[in-house]
């Protein structure tokens, strides 16, 4: 048995097919889901993503930027800011990114709250994408 899996964003849809297991970045942790799995509705925070589609098949990233999961009868519908596939980030791109957010996180001052987020969050989103392109295992 499988699971329909959907990944909806605000512009666009990114995945909506089949597959039989779907690791989740929750808040609370990574989240295994596998046909059978009872109801479930979380939070998710800005990570990656992984979908395998069959058995003996490699697992797809997709980068995503927090949102929430639903999943009710097989069916796993991911409702997120944003998304992006893995195989279509450019991983040098995604690299520098990365680096300069970790930079940038760095050189935030320590009494400067909002900029702190702001800068864990580009952060974030930049580790994603890297990770999601193939850049970090």
């Amino acid at each position: 048995m499988t699971l329909t899996v959907r990944v909806l964003s605000p512009d666009k849809t990114v995945w909506n097919a089949a597959a039989e297991e779907v690791i989740l970045p929750s808040t609370t942790g990574q989240i295994g889901i596998l046909s059978g799995h009872a109801p479930l509705l979380s939070a998710l925070d800005t990570g990656v993503m992984r979908v395998r589609a069959a058995k003996n098949q490699p697992w797809i990233a997709i980068a995503l930027q927090g949102g929430f999961a639903e999943v009710e009868e097989n069916e796993v519908t991911i409702l997120v800011n944003g998304a992006e596939r893995g195989d279509t980030i450019n991983l040098e791109e995604a690299r520098s990114a990365y680096s300069q957010a970790e930079t940038r996180l760095g050189q935030v001052a320590a009494d400067d709250k909002q900029a702190q987020i702001q800068a864990t969050q580009a952060f974030k989103r930049a580790r994603a994408r890297f990770q999601a392109a193939g850049g970090m295992v």
